[in-house]
Protein backbone atom coordinates (compact mmCIF):
# COMPACT_ATOMS: atom_id res chain seq x y z
CA UNK A 1 0.00 0.00 0.00
CA UNK A 2 1.48 3.12 -0.87
CA UNK A 3 1.84 6.31 1.15
CA UNK A 4 -0.73 8.25 -0.72
CA UNK A 5 -3.70 5.42 -0.48
CA UNK A 6 -2.65 5.00 3.49
CA UNK A 7 -3.33 8.84 3.77
CA UNK A 8 -6.62 8.66 1.59
CA UNK A 9 -7.82 5.63 4.10
CA UNK A 10 -6.95 7.20 7.07
CA UNK A 11 -9.16 10.39 5.76
CA UNK A 12 -11.85 8.86 4.65
CA UNK A 13 -14.28 8.53 7.90
CA UNK A 14 -13.80 12.24 8.48
CA UNK A 15 -14.56 13.22 4.73
CA UNK A 16 -17.17 10.96 4.99
CA UNK A 17 -18.71 12.27 7.63
CA UNK A 18 -18.20 16.12 6.54
CA UNK A 19 -18.99 15.55 2.82
CA UNK A 20 -22.18 13.74 3.67
CA UNK A 21 -23.49 16.89 6.30
CA UNK A 22 -22.24 19.24 3.52
CA UNK A 23 -24.11 17.64 0.17
CA UNK A 24 -27.06 17.12 2.52
CA UNK A 25 -26.84 20.29 3.60
CA UNK A 26 -26.52 21.28 0.36
CA UNK A 27 -29.46 19.08 -1.04
CA UNK A 28 -32.08 20.26 1.01
CA UNK A 29 -30.68 24.24 0.16
CA UNK A 30 -31.82 23.55 -3.20
CA UNK A 31 -34.95 21.52 -2.71
CA UNK A 32 -36.02 24.49 -0.07
CA UNK A 33 -34.83 27.02 -3.33
CA UNK A 34 -37.21 25.39 -5.26
CA UNK A 35 -40.55 25.68 -2.86
CA UNK A 36 -40.14 21.55 -2.43
CA UNK A 37 -41.12 21.82 1.47
CA UNK A 38 -43.86 19.04 2.14
CA UNK A 39 -44.23 20.13 5.56
CA UNK A 40 -46.23 23.12 4.30
CA UNK A 41 -47.60 21.44 1.37
CA UNK A 42 -45.09 22.55 -0.87
CA UNK A 43 -44.83 19.46 -3.04
CA UNK A 44 -44.06 20.66 -6.46
CA UNK A 45 -40.34 22.19 -6.97
CA UNK A 46 -40.77 25.70 -9.32
CA UNK A 47 -38.69 28.70 -9.40
CA UNK A 48 -40.82 31.13 -7.68
CA UNK A 49 -38.71 31.64 -5.42
CA UNK A 50 -35.73 32.78 -7.58
CA UNK A 51 -38.60 35.09 -10.03
CA UNK A 52 -39.35 36.53 -6.39
CA UNK A 53 -35.86 37.30 -4.88
CA UNK A 54 -34.74 38.22 -8.74
CA UNK A 55 -37.40 41.09 -8.82
CA UNK A 56 -37.53 42.54 -5.70
CA UNK A 57 -37.11 46.21 -5.43
CA UNK A 58 -34.19 46.31 -3.37
CA UNK A 59 -32.18 43.50 -4.85
CA UNK A 60 -30.09 45.15 -7.55
CA UNK A 61 -28.74 47.85 -4.63
CA UNK A 62 -28.40 44.65 -2.33
CA UNK A 63 -26.29 42.91 -4.70
CA UNK A 64 -24.54 45.64 -6.06
CA UNK A 65 -23.39 46.79 -2.20
CA UNK A 66 -22.09 43.21 -1.07
CA UNK A 67 -20.03 43.49 -4.84
CA UNK A 68 -18.92 46.56 -3.80
CA UNK A 69 -17.76 45.37 -0.09
CA UNK A 70 -16.54 42.29 -1.56
CA UNK A 71 -13.98 44.06 -4.57
CA UNK A 72 -13.17 46.98 -2.01
CA UNK A 73 -12.02 45.58 0.79
CA UNK A 74 -10.01 42.36 -1.05
CA UNK A 75 -8.81 44.95 -2.98
CA UNK A 76 -6.84 47.06 -0.52
CA UNK A 77 -6.20 44.68 1.82
CA UNK A 78 -4.33 42.86 -1.11
CA UNK A 79 -2.41 45.86 -2.04
CA UNK A 80 -1.45 46.52 1.68
CA UNK A 81 -0.67 42.74 2.29
CA UNK A 82 1.82 42.95 -0.65
CA UNK A 83 3.33 45.82 0.64
CA UNK A 84 3.79 44.14 4.39
CA UNK A 85 5.18 40.86 2.57
CA UNK A 86 7.90 42.69 0.88
CA UNK A 87 8.37 44.91 4.01
CA UNK A 88 8.75 41.69 5.94
CA UNK A 89 10.75 39.81 3.65
CA UNK A 90 13.70 42.38 4.57
CA UNK A 91 15.97 42.56 7.64
CA UNK A 92 15.57 46.01 9.22
CA UNK A 93 15.36 46.99 13.49
CA UNK A 94 12.04 45.62 14.49
CA UNK A 95 10.94 43.46 12.02
CA UNK A 96 9.74 40.96 14.59
CA UNK A 97 7.37 43.25 16.48
CA UNK A 98 5.56 44.70 13.07
CA UNK A 99 5.35 40.79 12.12
CA UNK A 100 3.70 40.36 15.32
CA UNK A 101 1.76 43.18 15.18
CA UNK A 102 0.24 42.59 11.00
CA UNK A 103 -0.21 38.82 12.82
CA UNK A 104 -2.36 40.24 15.66
CA UNK A 105 -5.25 40.01 14.80
CA UNK A 106 -5.43 36.28 13.06
CA UNK A 107 -7.31 35.42 16.15
CA UNK A 108 -10.15 37.97 16.51
CA UNK A 109 -13.37 36.69 15.25
CA UNK A 110 -14.74 38.97 12.74
CA UNK A 111 -17.47 39.03 14.59
CA UNK A 112 -15.76 40.67 18.18
CA UNK A 113 -13.90 43.29 15.60
CA UNK A 114 -17.14 44.31 14.55
CA UNK A 115 -18.69 45.18 18.11
CA UNK A 116 -15.27 46.38 19.03
CA UNK A 117 -15.26 48.99 15.66
CA UNK A 118 -19.21 49.88 16.62
CA UNK A 119 -17.98 51.03 20.18
CA UNK A 120 -15.13 53.02 19.12
CA UNK A 121 -15.57 54.93 16.11
CA UNK A 122 -19.72 54.86 15.49
CA UNK A 123 -21.04 58.30 16.26
CA UNK A 124 -21.53 57.18 19.57
CA UNK A 125 -18.15 55.73 20.46
CA UNK A 126 -15.71 56.48 22.30
CA UNK A 127 -13.94 58.28 19.72
CA UNK A 128 -16.60 60.63 18.68
CA UNK A 129 -17.14 61.51 22.76
CA UNK A 130 -13.58 61.89 23.38
CA UNK A 131 -13.19 64.07 19.90
CA UNK A 132 -16.13 66.14 22.03
CA UNK A 133 -14.26 66.28 24.76
CA UNK A 134 -11.32 67.62 23.28
CA UNK A 135 -13.21 70.46 21.51
CA UNK A 136 -12.85 69.05 17.75
CA UNK A 137 -16.24 68.57 17.39
CA UNK A 138 -19.51 70.07 18.59
CA UNK A 139 -21.35 67.10 19.13
CA UNK A 140 -21.38 63.10 18.83
CA UNK A 141 -23.28 63.46 14.95
CA UNK A 142 -20.19 65.59 13.64
CA UNK A 143 -18.32 62.80 14.03
CA UNK A 144 -17.68 61.56 10.12
CA UNK A 145 -20.18 58.53 9.79
CA UNK A 146 -17.84 55.10 9.85
CA UNK A 147 -20.50 52.72 10.42
CA UNK A 148 -24.00 52.01 9.25
CA UNK A 149 -23.22 54.42 6.64
CA UNK A 150 -24.59 54.02 2.56
CA UNK A 151 -20.13 53.71 1.43
CA UNK A 152 -19.73 50.74 3.96
CA UNK A 153 -17.06 51.94 4.87
CA UNK A 154 -16.75 50.55 8.70
CA UNK A 155 -17.67 46.89 7.46
CA UNK A 156 -14.37 47.33 4.41
CA UNK A 157 -12.11 48.80 7.09
CA UNK A 158 -13.03 46.08 9.22
CA UNK A 159 -12.08 43.33 6.26
CA UNK A 160 -9.38 45.23 5.56
CA UNK A 161 -7.83 44.92 9.31
CA UNK A 162 -9.17 41.28 9.48
CA UNK A 163 -8.04 39.80 6.17
CA UNK A 164 -4.64 42.05 5.72
CA UNK A 165 -2.08 39.49 7.99
CA UNK A 166 -4.43 36.24 5.70
CA UNK A 167 -2.93 37.65 2.46
CA UNK A 168 0.60 38.81 3.87
CA UNK A 169 1.34 35.62 5.14
CA UNK A 170 0.86 33.78 1.96
CA UNK A 171 2.73 35.72 -0.28
CA UNK A 172 5.53 36.57 2.34
CA UNK A 173 5.48 32.47 2.52
CA UNK A 174 5.86 32.71 -1.59
CA UNK A 175 8.52 35.13 -1.73
CA UNK A 176 10.45 32.89 1.19
CA UNK A 177 9.79 30.15 -1.52
CA UNK A 178 11.01 31.87 -4.22
CA UNK A 179 14.20 33.42 -2.73
CA UNK A 180 16.04 36.38 -4.10
CA UNK A 181 17.92 34.89 -7.16
CA UNK A 182 15.27 35.98 -9.58
CA UNK A 183 16.02 39.49 -8.55
CA UNK A 184 19.39 39.04 -7.99
CA UNK A 185 20.17 37.99 -11.80
CA UNK A 186 17.70 40.35 -13.21
CA UNK A 187 19.58 43.83 -11.28
CA UNK A 188 23.00 42.61 -12.75
CA UNK A 189 21.63 42.48 -16.39
CA UNK A 190 20.59 45.96 -15.95
CA UNK A 191 17.23 46.18 -14.51
CA UNK A 192 16.21 48.66 -11.76
CA UNK A 193 14.65 47.69 -8.43
CA UNK A 194 11.26 48.62 -9.84
CA UNK A 195 11.42 47.05 -13.07
CA UNK A 196 12.33 43.94 -11.07
CA UNK A 197 9.46 43.65 -9.23
CA UNK A 198 7.05 44.40 -12.25
CA UNK A 199 8.99 42.16 -14.21
CA UNK A 200 10.45 39.09 -12.37
CA UNK A 201 9.06 39.55 -9.01
CA UNK A 202 5.28 40.40 -9.56
CA UNK A 203 4.11 38.31 -11.98
CA UNK A 204 5.72 35.01 -9.19
CA UNK A 205 3.92 36.78 -6.93
CA UNK A 206 0.20 36.57 -8.82
CA UNK A 207 -0.45 32.99 -8.41
CA UNK A 208 -0.54 33.08 -4.48
CA UNK A 209 -2.33 36.71 -4.39
CA UNK A 210 -4.75 35.21 -6.89
CA UNK A 211 -5.45 32.68 -4.60
CA UNK A 212 -5.86 34.62 -1.81
CA UNK A 213 -7.84 37.18 -3.15
CA UNK A 214 -10.21 35.08 -4.86
CA UNK A 215 -10.77 33.55 -0.75
CA UNK A 216 -11.04 36.78 0.69
CA UNK A 217 -13.35 38.19 -1.55
CA UNK A 218 -15.73 34.80 -1.40
CA UNK A 219 -15.43 35.24 2.33
CA UNK A 220 -16.16 39.11 2.19
CA UNK A 221 -19.24 38.27 -0.42
CA UNK A 222 -20.88 35.42 0.95
CA UNK A 223 -20.59 36.54 5.13
CA UNK A 224 -23.27 38.05 7.19
CA UNK A 225 -22.33 39.18 10.43
CA UNK A 226 -20.28 42.09 9.92
CA UNK A 227 -22.60 44.13 7.19
CA UNK A 228 -25.23 43.04 9.98
CA UNK A 229 -23.55 44.65 13.09
CA UNK A 230 -22.32 47.87 10.87
CA UNK A 231 -24.24 48.07 8.24
CA UNK A 232 -26.95 50.88 7.20
CA UNK A 233 -30.35 50.01 7.75
CA UNK A 234 -31.02 50.16 3.91
CA UNK A 235 -29.67 49.10 1.52
CA UNK A 236 -28.65 45.84 3.06
CA UNK A 237 -26.05 43.46 1.73
CA UNK A 238 -27.33 40.48 0.60
CA UNK A 239 -26.37 37.49 2.71
CA UNK A 240 -27.65 40.23 5.36
CA UNK A 241 -31.47 39.34 3.90
CA UNK A 242 -30.61 36.10 3.22
CA UNK A 243 -30.30 35.81 7.02
CA UNK A 244 -32.88 37.45 8.12
CA UNK A 245 -35.36 35.71 5.60
CA UNK A 246 -34.36 32.37 7.18
CA UNK A 247 -35.12 33.64 10.56
CA UNK A 248 -38.17 35.23 9.45
CA UNK A 249 -41.26 33.59 11.53
CA UNK A 250 -42.97 33.37 8.42
CA UNK A 251 -41.76 29.69 6.81
CA UNK A 252 -43.36 30.82 3.64
CA UNK A 253 -40.34 33.24 3.19
CA UNK A 254 -37.91 30.31 3.81
CA UNK A 255 -37.84 29.42 0.08
CA UNK A 256 -36.54 32.79 -0.46
CA UNK A 257 -33.77 32.67 1.63
CA UNK A 258 -32.65 29.93 0.18
CA UNK A 259 -32.93 30.88 -2.89
CA UNK A 260 -30.74 34.13 -2.10
CA UNK A 261 -28.21 31.83 -0.09
CA UNK A 262 -27.71 28.96 -3.86
CA UNK A 263 -27.23 32.65 -5.47
CA UNK A 264 -24.50 34.02 -3.48
CA UNK A 265 -23.00 30.10 -3.16
CA UNK A 266 -23.56 30.52 -7.29
CA UNK A 267 -21.47 33.83 -7.38
CA UNK A 268 -18.69 32.46 -5.29
CA UNK A 269 -18.18 29.59 -7.68
CA UNK A 270 -17.74 31.78 -10.67
CA UNK A 271 -15.53 33.72 -9.07
CA UNK A 272 -13.45 30.57 -8.63
CA UNK A 273 -13.92 29.18 -11.74
CA UNK A 274 -12.73 32.26 -13.30
CA UNK A 275 -9.73 32.28 -11.04
CA UNK A 276 -9.15 28.49 -11.99
CA UNK A 277 -9.53 29.31 -15.63
CA UNK A 278 -7.34 32.19 -14.85
CA UNK A 279 -4.47 30.17 -13.12
CA UNK A 280 -5.02 27.54 -15.68
CA UNK A 281 -3.83 29.91 -18.50
CA UNK A 282 -1.39 31.60 -16.79
CA UNK A 283 -0.06 28.08 -16.41
CA UNK A 284 0.34 26.80 -20.21
CA UNK A 285 1.52 30.36 -20.88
Amino acid sequence: MTDRSRIALMLAPALLVLGGLFLTGLGLTLLRSFRYMPALGLTEPDLAAYTAVLTAPGFLRSLGLSLWIATASTAIAALLAMAAALLLRQSFPGRALVSFLIQLNLTVPHIVGAIGMLYLVSQSGSFARLAKAAGLIAGPQDFPALTQDPWAIGIILLYVWKELPFITLILLANLQALGEDHEATARTLGATRWQAFAHVLLPLMLPGLMAASALVFAFAFGAYEVPLILGAHAPKALPVLAWQAANDTDLAARPEAMAMAVLIAGIGLVLLALYARAARSRHVD
